[in-house]
This record gives C-alpha cells, sequence and structure tokens, in this order.
C-alpha cells in the first residue's frame, strides 16, 4: 500500500476502508493480490449490479474490440449507439410507456444531474430548485448545490445557492403531514420562496442513509409538482437499473418524472456512462448548449445493450431482485429486533443497517472486512452499515453475507441474540 499511501491523494477514502490490493474479480467477487476473496456486496456503489466482469457483458465488449469498433466519438452517430438506442427504447421505454428523449450528458450521474438542472431553468425561466434533506447528488457545483451533507457541500469552497432543502419523507418522524411546509410557503406570497423550476428527489436515498420513501409520499410529491407547474427530477443514478426491483425506482409508485438522471449500473459493465432522459416537449436545447469529450463511450454501449437483452427482456432479475431483497430485509429486521440501538431499512437489494451510535457502523464494516466482505457506511454521521450486492448475487452467496454481518454486527455490539 505505500505506493498510494506516498504518491495518490489524500482524498482517497475506498483504499483507506479496505486496506490491501486488489487484482480480479469475478461476480461477486474480489480477490487481492495475495489471492484472498473478498465477498462484494458494495458493487462498485452500485455501478456493478451485474456483478464484475459479467461473462456475457465481457464477451460483447471484446468481440467489439477486437474488430476495432469505434471508442471514442463525442456525440457522433456510430453502430453501437445506433443498437444501444434502439435496444432502450423497445426494452426498457415503450414496454413502460415512457416516452423520453434520451442526453447523453457525460460518463457519471454528476454530468446527468447538472444537465437536468440546467435544462429545467432553461425551460421554465426560474433559478430556484427544491432538494431534500440527506440528499446526495454528486460532487460538482450544481449537484452540489442540492446535496444535503454538509461535509461534501463544504469542499466547494463557495457560497451554493439557489436551491432549498425541505424534509424528505419521514425526516420529522411522522410528527407532520406531508409537504404542509412546502405547500405553505408555495402558496403563501410572504413566505420568501422563490418559485421553484424544479424538485429533484431519489425515491431511495443510498447515501443518505438507506432512506426509503413511500410511495404514497412520491406520489403526493409528483401531484404537488403538477399542481403547481413544477418539473420532477428524479435521480435514479443508484437505484435505477434495477436496484430495487423494477428498471426504474419510482415504477412501484406510478409516477412518470418529467427527467430522469441514470448512470453507475446503466452501462452494464461498470464503464463511465450517463443518460439524461426528458420529456420530448422539454428538449429545447442548442446545439451543443450541454456537451463534454466522454458522452460517446462506445463501449459503455456495447455492454448496456447486452445487459439490456440479457437481463430486461424478462422479468426473471426483477423478480429475483425482490425475493433475494426481501430476504436480506427479514434477516436484517430479525438481527435488528434482537440488538437494542439497531433498525433495519432499505428496498430491494439496496439494504442497511442503522446504528443509535454511529460509530458502531464503520465498526461493524471494519469487522465484515477482516471476515472477508465488502461494505461501506452511508448517512450523515456515516451511521448505517450498507448492504448492496450485484443482483445477479446467487442465493448461497447471500446466505453467506448475511452470516458475516450477523457476525460483525454481534462482535462490534456484543449481543448474543
Amino acid at each position: 500500500m505505500n505506493v498510494f499511501e506516498t504518491l495518490e491523494s489524500e482524498v482517497r477514502s475506498y483504499s483507506r476502508s479496505w486496506p490491501t490490493v486488489f487484482d480480479r474479480a469475478s461476480g461477486t467477487w474480489l480477490y487481492g493480490a495475495d489471492g484472498t476473496p473478498y465477498l462484494d456486496f458494495f458493487a462498485g456503489a452500485g455501478a456493478l449490479n451485474y456483478g464484475h466482469n459479467n461473462p456475457i457483458l465481457k464477451r460483447a465488449l471484446i468481440e467489439y474490440l477486437e474488430r476495432d469498433g469505434v471508442t471514442h466519438s463525442l456525440d457522433m452517430g456510430t453502430v453501437a449507439k445506433r443498437d444501444f438506442l434502439t435496444t432502450f427504447k423497445d426494452v426498457v421505454l415503450s414496454p413502460r410507456g415512457l416516452d423520453y428523449k434520451v442526453q447523453f450528458p457525460g460518463p457519471t450521474g454528476a454530468n446527468s444531474v447538472e444537465s437536468a438542472l440546467k435544462l429545467v431553468r432553461k425551460v421554465t425561466g426560474r433559478e430556484s430548485i427544491i432538494n431534500f434533506t440527506n440528499a446526495f447528488h454528486g460532487m460538482t457545483l450544481g449537484a452540489l448545490s442540492v446535496t444535503g451533507n454538509s461535509m461534501k457541500r463544504g469542499g466547494a469552497g463557495i457560497p451554493l445557492v439557489h436551491a432549498t432543502p425541505m424534509p424528505y419523507d419521514n425526516f420529522l418522524d411522522g410528527r407532520t403531514p406531508d409537504f404542509l411546509w412546502f405547500e405553505r410557503l408555495l402558496e403563501d406570497s410572504g413566505s420568501g420562496l422563490n418559485e421553484p423550476a424544479a424538485v429533484i428527489v431519489e425515491t431511495v436515498q443510498g447515501e443518505g442513509g438507506i432512506n426509503v420513501a413511500r410511495l404514497e409520499w412520491l406520489r403526493a410529491l409528483s401531484e404537488l409538482c403538477k399542481r403547481h407547474e413544477i418539473l420532477l427530477i428524479v435521480d435514479d443514478v443508484q437505484m435505477g437499473c434495477g436496484r430495487t426491483g423494477p428498471f426504474f425506482s419510482f415504477e412501484a409508485a406510478g409516477i412518470v418524472p418529467d427527467i430522469v438522471c441514470l448512470s453507475k449500473s446503466i452501462g452494464g459493465y461498470g464503464l463511465p456512462m450517463a443518460l439524461t432522459l426528458l420529456r420530448p416537449e422539454l428538449d429545447v436545447w442548442e446545439p451543443g448548449e450541454h456537451n463534454g469529450t466522454f458522452r460517446g463511450n462506445n463501449p459503455a454501449f456495447i455492454t448496456a445493450t447486452a445487459a439490456l437483452q440479457e437481463y430486461w427482456t424478462s422479468d426473471l432479475l426483477e423478480k429475483g431482485t425482490r425475493a433475494k431483497g426481501e430476504h436480506i430485509g427479514r434477516a436484517l429486521e430479525g438481527l435488528a429486533e434482537s440488538i437494542p440501538g439497531v433498525e433495519a431499512r432499505g428496498r430491494g437489494l439496496a439494504r442497511g443497517l442503522a446504528f443509535d451510535v454511529p460509530e458502531q457502523a464503520g465498526q461493524v464494516c471494519r469487522a465484515a472486512f477482516e471476515r472477508g466482505m465488502l461494505m461501506e457506511t452511508s448517512g450523515p454521521e456515516s451511521e448505517v452499515a450498507k448492504l448492496m450486492p450485484p443482483l445477479t448475487v446467487s442465493d448461497e452467496e447471500v446466505e453467506r453475507g448475511l452470516s458475516i454481518v450477523t457476525d460483525a454486527v454481534r462482535s462490534v455490539c456484543g449481543a448474543a441474540g
């Protein structure tokens, strides 16, 4: 690890949590340079929904590279892009009755969020954005302005303005009716709230602590936006591409956002790729008004297309994600009930254990690593131990992971259960 400590910037983080040098990976497993196996319940922070080096996606990528397929093309037309767009429409959009234009904003989730914020301001002529407590939308300045974490916001070095936070679902522990404060501000001319261009929301706040919005809360938010002619942006960067079960995390609520941000697992293989989906009437961009050198990642188009064809032309992956997620959820709830000060959270294969003593979450993750498993913390005080395995995780790997988590929690909390 010496070269990382002496040469790499102090900003590195995951290498501190997992002090080993990884060499190869397959499916749900990472292997250290010394051959030590690690069960991966981190999955590239949600970028590896189909596992490491998925053989189906790998074969498509190798064949494309071996025939000298175009790698870099900015936003030029390529066969790889054409095939992806056609497949995305046929497999994802049309079966769900969704009518979206597809923008390639750049390679990351933050790129998608930035393009969405710029677009809603251009469309509406308004500046203000409504975001939510404990939200995370990215590390660039626009995305940081709608992010809740004070440490991350502080890194901007300048005031982050034109965004107003509102309470996320259950932020006030159910003591206040949903959207009472938000709607009162919108309706009162003396409130001082600038007329919003849009609301941006995550259906499940991953980095914010596995905070799950109720479906009725999401429906009420959508209706509020319609009543007040506010555009609705759903940030599905981490929870999209099947993480909660359906391809889009908002499907279960029966809502249709005006704009959807996708990244992480949309590329399938862990290759950088992002999409901004927008209703056609919102597509008022001038050519080149939002661009980027790496918005045409053709290898990612290839693996994305292969992933859609393999995993989304039937409901097997969705059903498997739901079943495995519910099984993990029941196990975590049972563990939480046996140990005071622990709460189980989550939906689908985004799960977590929240600890009343925040440092215990980090201790649990370290104990899990010592037992051969990767998991990270989340939440404003890093108080949640977060489990996000690949969606392709096997039942046996789920059981192994739950065994490690249980042992790690009991070793930290000192409870036999």
